[in-house]
């Protein structure tokens, strides 16, 4: 299947089954944040085109942020415990060992800005899953990370659904 059926396949069954929508606003934030998984699944660009489907179907809007939320934080926590569980030897699995320089330029953010790198990463494209991985590694305390985690996951799920949703509409929800 090829992207543009997915993305459509997706958005007729959102429009379709509007209950549904959390769940699968969840499943994409979670598959986003994911390491490894984020590469596999593209999910910013659905997650993006749900929130047109959003302003334009009248699914409620915070719950969706929530949803997002939610998803996007377990995302970041499971690949913050596997980088913690798997140490340095992270970096021997796919694709950290693929790109070494990646994964150098992500230990010296985690170094530079500790768990504020988990709030600034969750807002850059590739870093996104990674840093909490690589904070893993480096053992981050889990409770700066967490705070940083889902606070941050909350504004990272705001951040792409609203502008689809429209200004007006997610007040309005």
């Amino acid at each position: 299947m090829d992207f543009e059926a997915l993305k459509t396949t997706t958005l007729t069954f959102v429009e379709t089954h509007k209950e549904w929508a959390p769940l699968i606003i969840a499943v994409l934030a979670f598959c986003e944040s994911l390491a490894f998984l984020s590469i596999l699944v593209p999910a910013t660009v659905l997650l993006v085109a749900i929130g047109a489907l959003i302003g334009a179907s009248g699914i409620p809007f915070w719950p969706m942020v929530i949803a997002g939320g939610i998803g996007a934080g377990l995302g970041d926590w499971v690949s913050y415990e596997i980088g913690r569980y798997f140490q340095h030897g992270a970096k021997s699995i796919w694709p950290m060992s693929r790109y070494p320089q990646m994964v150098a330029k992500g230990e010296d953010f985690c170094r530079r800005y500790g768990a504020w790198g988990i709030v600034i990463g969750r807002f850059i494209g590739p870093a996104r899953a990674v840093v909490p991985l690589i904070a893993g590694m480096f053992e981050v305390a889990r409770l700066p990370f967490q705070l940083a985690n889902w606070s941050s996951a909350f504004v990272w799920a705001f951040v792409w659904l609203a502008p689809g949703a429209g200004v007006i509409s997610f007040f309005n929800a």
